[in-house]
């Protein structure tokens, strides 16, 4: 029997050339944009062109392009020595999408999609399923589809922010700090339909710090807050610049939670943008944690899921 494994994600700019496909393909998607769509188009358009070209510099500052594509290759290249079946990236809003990569698997007898998001969303989740399906369904592809919705509260996801948040934190006495998980935000309106995002994410903030009290390490507080929001709708709070203006310590820790793999949310707006608001106000030591990315704890959370829906 041939099984592939396809790790779903939102993707990235690969060059400079790609921003606008990426900015274009996500405000164009239904479930970030909620309208109809010759009226989505024209705001996708309109966005892109506001966007583009801030975009395109932010991207300078980190290499020229997303590093969420070389992340997902080194998770990649870990799982292959593991698992019974071939593994593939999908990117919703950059190459590689579900349709070129699916065109590969046509002999394939089953397909194992497993979101890197573990929180259900959707933004994220859901569309890339249904674009998933639509694509195998265009393709006339034969392969029994099995699918995850979230896994945020997996024990070995759990272990793996606990080892990257203890990579920050090396021998400093945590008491020092304060740790800040920090999610991708939504607007409210998407929260009050009833999307499950947030109540995941507080779910798994609860898991985290309970990983971490078991494992001996004592932050002075652990917080939630959002960021990456746009636009003149309200967002879930608190924003991640007001929760930094309100601690009480010198010293903080971010861990990009919502993130397995790191991307320009984490490695240019976390560790550029909100380096330079958190020097604005006065604080001594500001470190951001690496997202799970190929961390082994990770490697064996993805393996164990893939086992499971095998079963």
């Amino acid at each position: 029997m041939k099984r592939a494994i396809l790790l779903m994600n939102m993707g990235g700019p690969n060059s400079l050339d790609e921003v606008e496909v990426f900015l274009r393909n996500m405000f164009n998607d239904k479930h970030v944009i909620n309208a109809p769509k010759p009226i989505r188009k024209i705001i996708s358009k309109l966005i892109t062109w506001q966007r583009k070209d801030e975009a395109k510099a932010n991207y300078v500052r980190i290499g020229g392009r997303s590093p969420i594509q070389d992340y997902t290759k080194k998770l990649i290249k870990a799982l292959e020595s593991k698992v019974d079946a071939s593994v593939h990236m999908v990117m919703r809003y950059t190459p590689p999408f579900a349709f070129e990569v699916i065109k590969n698997l046509k002999e394939v007898d089953e397909i194992f999609a497993i979101p890197l998001y573990p929180h259900y969303s959707s933004t994220t989740t859901l569309s890339s399923m249904e674009d998933l399906k639509e694509s195998i369904q265009k393709q006339g592809i034969k392969a029994e589809l099995k699918t995850l919705s979230s896994y945020y509260r997996h024990p070995d996801y759990i272990q793996a922010i606990v080892e990257r948040i203890q990579e920050q934190l090396q021998d400093e006495d945590p008491s020092e700090y304060e740790l800040v998980f920090s999610a991708h935000g939504l607007p409210q309106r998407v929260i009050d339909k009833g999307d499950d995002y947030q109540r995941h994410l507080k779910y798994n903030l609860y898991h985290a710090r309970r990983a971490l009290t078991l494992s001996g390490i004592h932050f002075h507080k652990t917080h939630l807050a959002y960021q990456s929001r746009l636009g003149p709708l309200e967002w879930i709070r608190p924003y991640l610049e007001d929760k930094l203006a309100s601690l009480q310590k010198e010293k903080v820790i971010i861990y990009p939670l919502a993130f397995t793999m790191d991307n320009s949310e984490t490695e240019f707006e976390l560790d550029i943008e909100y380096r330079e608001i958190a020097q604005e106000l006065g604080f001594k030591t500001y470190k951001v944690a690496k997202a799970p990315n190929d961390n082994a704890s990770f490697v064996k959370c993805i393996h164990s899921l893939y086992e499971e829906m095998k079963a």
